[in-house]
């Protein structure tokens, strides 16, 4: 599922292209450039439930949080978000990518992934596609740009 949403995201977003709407289109471009149908399934849920995240009038309970929060992470996150994963969204709201409200989401769509272990690099990827779904992201989506297209490994202070 997460090679379809890299190449969505690749093909479509960062190139710029109309994203088409029509799923039966996409679904057989899909199925063309080599991917299976479940897993095109799949990644096209993804993408929708992550639209209506953004595109809903009220914020979900659990995304309301006081800016001097810490987050605590439950069982199932911890296993499947490495302390290297968990270290760099906390690196990234420390430097104002993510706030509380964007990194929920963020670790809401992780959590969907049908990957047993997040790597460090599907989870700058995950970033980008949240923030740049996000309205008004623009710079904290360009700042992740930024990030990822550094040589030298980021460390936490």
């Amino acid at each position: 599922m997460f090679d379809v949403l890299m190449y969505l995201f690749e093909t479509y977003v960062q190139s710029e292209l109309d994203f088409m709407v029509d799923q039966d289109a996409l679904t057989d471009e899909l199925t063309r450039a080599g991917f299976q149908k479940p897993e095109i399934y799949k990644a096209l849920s993804w993408l929708e439930h992550l639209a209506a995240l953004h595109d809903s009038d009220e914020a979900p309970g659990y995304i309301s949080c006081a800016s001097d929060s810490f987050r605590i992470y439950a069982s199932e996150e911890m296993l499947k978000l490495s302390t290297e994963c968990r270290g760099f969204l906390l690196f990234l709201e420390q430097i104002r990518v993510l706030n509380c409200e964007t990194r929920e989401i963020v670790i809401e769509r992780l959590m969907e992934l049908d990957s047993p272990e997040i790597e460090l690099d599907d989870l700058k990827w995950v970033v980008m596609m949240v923030l740049f779904n996000l309205p008004g992201g623009e710079n904290a989506c360009h700042q992740m740009e930024e990030l990822m297209s550094e040589s030298e490994p980021l460390t936490l202070q």
